[in-house]
């Protein structure tokens, strides 16, 4: 009886310290920039992944750990370098296999401000912890399987202690390791450029800066804010989707190979214009090397195609015809919105 009571006992402790009752992760809230806290709505944190301390910290770990590849010789940071604002600067990422694959590697930043839950250029992971799941098992990418993965974490000397520590259980699952990571991702935020500090009195543009300010603006002109925001829409961004005139014809169907709608073919994800300094090349497929070459595209290289967006006003002279010193002003603006703070905050290196 005393053995029978004594393993009873045993078994409530080992089953307390894989549980850890009365032990809770540090709450860490994302710390919101007063630029957004100003113009834009709360972020958007699952329930059931509150941002803590130690998720964070493991996150972070996973994100630059190249266990998470079927050789060990990439990571997720491998395609989203934080010197380059977490893409990697060629068109099309390289997988273990040395395939490249049709994407360009998206930058990372903000994405806690993506109100409609739709990720990757094509809009088809609902969610940002959906989304970690896919490179890792992608056959260009990581080249892996969640089992193999998690063998690997469960017999790796540190990760179930981390795990335990953020998660308050030492076994290792594909939802908590994807959990980790959005939790690290979604600290990721870019909101000290100079047109930042300009907005909040902390800084001058100069007058070519403010006339591709207008021009952006301007619906006659550079016609830019409908799908890329305003200095009241700091995201820079309406993380929608939409045909931007890029081809006449689609290789790559984009939103409309998700949603299986005609109507959606060559649709993709507007990117955030922070950190253009840092993020060529340009388009979901890399197409254009420089910023000038992303320019003239609206200005007179507009593709008329069934889905092209009725934003696309200009479509039949080509674009909105912008003047070379229009041109430049428009790009001066452009590249205030980049911020260098973000490349260099040793938070989000390893």
């Amino acid at each position: 009886m005393r053995k029978r009571c004594f393993f009873l006992i045993l078994l409530t402790c080992l089953n307390c310290s894989n549980d850890d009752s009365g032990y809770e992760p540090t709450p860490q809230p994302l710390s919101i920039p007063e630029i957004f806290s100003d113009n834009i709505i709360p972020p958007v944190i699952p329930t059931d992944n509150r941002q803590t301390l130690e998720g964070v910290a493991l996150g972070k770990k996973l994100f630059f750990d190249e266990i998470l590849s079927a050789d060990g010789t990439k990571s997720c940071a491998s395609c989203h370098s934080p010197q380059s604002a977490f893409t990697d600067n060629s068109p099309t990422s390289i997988g273990i296999d040395g395939i490249a694959g049709i994407r360009n590697s998206m930058p990372i930043f903000n994405l806690a401000w993506n109100y409609n839950e739709r990720f990757t250029w094509d809009g088809k992971e609902l969610s940002l912890e959906r989304q970690a799941e896919e490179p890792v098992q992608n056959p260009i990418e990581l080249h892996s399987n969640w089992d193999n993965v998690i063998e690997r974490l469960q017999a790796h000397p540190e990760y179930p202690e981390l795990f335990r520590l953020a998660f308050k259980t030492s076994t290792i699952t594909k939802e908590l390791t994807t959990k980790a990571i959005a939790q690290f991702e979604r600290t990721l935020i870019s909101a000290n450029s100079k047109f930042d500090r300009y907005s909040l009195g902390q800084a001058t543009l100069t007058s070519q800066e403010l006339n591709g300010l207008d021009i952006f603006l301007r619906e006659d002109k550079g016609d830019c804010f409908h799908c890329h925001g305003n200095p009241n829409n700091p995201l820079w961004t309406d993380n929608d989707f939409h045909n931007n005139g890029l081809d006449s014809n689609f290789s790559d169907l984009g939103l409309g190979a998700v949603t299986g709608d005609p109507n959606d073919n060559g649709k993709f994800r507007s990117p955030s214009l922070r950190n253009l300094a840092y993020t060529a090349p340009y388009m979901h497929d890399g197409r254009f090397t420089t910023l000038d070459e992303v320019i003239d595209h609206y200005s007179e290289g507009l593709q008329n195609s069934p889905t092209i967006d009725p934003l696309m006003k200009q479509l039949a002279q080509g674009g909105v015809q912008l003047t070379l010193q229009e041109k430049a002003d428009l790009k001066a603006f452009l590249l205030t919105l980049s911020d260098p703070s973000f490349l260099n905050n040793p938070d989000f290196h390893n």
